[in-house]
């Protein structure tokens, strides 16, 4: 399983610094991408990510509240169609 970033996200960034695995970037074009992203594919399901968040936007996907379960598919899609890892060209704060 892999933990989820839900719209509550307001870019802090402080999951992506604390992230061992390095599997969380910002969403860019920031338009279309407003969030930070967690890559399923890496999550190693740590959770160090959730206590850091000021905004209690992270979840572990089975526990996302049902309110906010259109915000999993979008942490999928940012890594399988989106611009995934590229977006640390735009911001290397986060690589």
């Amino acid at each position: 399983m892999t933990h989820i970033i839900t719209g509550l996200c307001m870019r802090s960034g402080g999951c992506a610094e604390i992230c061992p695995v390095g599997c969380i970037v910002p969403g860019y074009p920031i338009e279309q991408w407003p969030y930070f992203y967690i890559d399923p594919a890496a999550c190693i399901d740590c959770g160090a990510c959730v206590p850091i968040c000021p905004y209690n936007a992270i979840w572990p996907e089975e526990d996302v509240p049902d309110v906010l379960h259109s915000d999993i598919q979008p942490n999928y899609t940012y890594f399988e169609q989106g611009p995934g890892y590229s977006a640390r060209q735009k911001f290397p704060r986060w690589e």
